[in-house]
């Protein structure tokens, strides 16, 4: 993953830094880097091509940076989206933040410190939806593997605290799995239960 370049979108209005911020990003990270110059055409470009992540303006016109965000969430899920902006205004962050952003970076200074911090963010929301992505294969594999053996099968925390079972263990307590889920091993050798 590290070896091969991250595949990204970035759009703004303004074309001049659309022309900066590519140079820089792929200068900076290895990162391939897509330009778009509003989000209807940011949209365009995502329905026919993927990418690990999204990088945008907040004020365009037609569009703002925050109504991407809304239909990348709708139309594409948990993509990484960056939104990148000159605008500070705390009611943009907040609506940001709703709408489920990665990250909130503000344009201004030195373009290169600041496209650095860019495409640090990029890699961490990348790594970071990745991680996530593993972890739910990872549940639902040892789910399947739990659920696919016929012994009584019982996964507990160091503090002897259920964190899984299969089917043919929650049988045994009369139970559903999702209910034992949490209990911890007193509750459940209590006499009531047995």
């Amino acid at each position: 993953m590290d070896n091969q370049p991250l595949k990204i979108l970035y759009v703004d209005d303004e074309e001049d830094l659309l022309a900066l911020g590519k140079i820089f990003m792929e200068r900076l990270g290895n990162l391939t880097v897509d330009t778009s110059p509003s989000a209807a055409d940011a949209l365009e470009k995502l329905f026919k091509s993927s990418y690990d992540g999204i990088v945008s303006d907040y004020q365009m016109p037609g569009m703002d940076g925050i109504d991407l965000l809304r239909e990348v969430r709708e139309k594409y899920g948990d993509i990484p989206f960056i939104l990148f902006t000159g605008r500070g205004r705390e009611e943009v962050v907040v609506q940001a933040i709703e709408f489920g952003v990665d990250f909130y970076v503000q344009k201004g200074g030195e373009p290169k410190s600041q496209f650095a911090e860019l495409v640090h963010k990029i890699r961490h929301a990348v790594r970071r939806k990745n991680a996530e992505h593993a972890l739910v294969q990872s549940e639902r594999m040892s789910r399947a593997l739990l659920d696919a053996t016929i012994d009584a099968v019982v996964l507990f925390d160091r503090d002897m605290i259920i964190l899984s079972v299969n089917e043919t263990f929650a049988k045994r307590f009369d139970r559903k799995p999702e209910d034992l889920i949490g209990m911890g091993l007193h509750e459940l050798l209590s006499p009531e239960l047995l």
